[in-house]
């Protein structure tokens, strides 16, 4: 029997690959179906086959995001033997990879939608919670600073992770307007002179 259907002409893993360029260079909103299928090399047909909607390809193209982009990043946080190293390289890694010149600067997750409507309510979940398990990866590294004795018991990890959080997603929007490398290290090197005045200490 002939199978059904016509056969995909395209590879699909390329084709997100190019959407989640897209998406990450100008957000959800501003990412054109003309300029997705442009990208991807495929026509309109062929995406709505292949990935269900514009919804539906954003969602998987953030997946790939996470899997693909960054990734040193997190692997300093959970290397350092030190909480203030691996905070520090953690935000070492932020500039590095935010201001790279072949790809789009700053942070899809960041910055690929942030004003929800019941149009993209999923989308905006999706990021929020992905922005949150970020977060929840510093609050963890620094509970561990504190359960080692590295830390002082009273250390206000819930604090201290939303800060350097914050200032990670700050590190998005400077890159996305034209920050140099050494700007954001610049950034690092303020955001780590809190750390005595919040650590309460002198341990590094």
């Amino acid at each position: 029997m002939p199978e059904r259907g016509r056969p995909r002409t395209f590879d699909r893993t390329a084709a997100l690959r190019r959407a989640m360029e897209v998406f990450w260079a100008k957000g959800y909103e501003g990412a054109s179906m003309s300029e997705l299928t442009a990208a991807m090399g495929i026509n309109s047909p062929s995406l709505y086959a292949a990935f269900g909607s514009k919804e539906a390809l954003f969602l998987e193209a953030v997946e790939l995001y996470t899997q693909v982009e960054g990734t040193d990043i997190w692997s300093a946080l959970e290397k350092a033997p030190t909480a203030r190293q691996a905070v520090e390289r953690f935000l070492r890694q932020t500039a590095k990879a935010y201001s790279q010149t072949d790809r789009p600067q700053g942070c899809l997750i960041a910055l690929g939608a942030l004003h929800q409507d019941s149009s993209r309510g999923a989308i905006c979940d999706d990021l929020r919670r992905r922005r949150a398990e970020s977060r929840a990866a510093l609050l963890r590294r620094l509970e561990r600073g504190v359960a080692e004795g590295e830390l002082p018991e009273n250390f206000d990890c819930g604090t201290a992770a939303t800060f350097y959080a914050t200032v990670q997603h700050g590190m998005s929007i400077q890159a996305r307007d034209g920050a140099s490398r050494a700007a954001l290290l610049a950034t690092v090197t303020g955001a780590m002179a809190a750390w005595k005045a919040q650590a309460g200490t002198d341990m590094v």
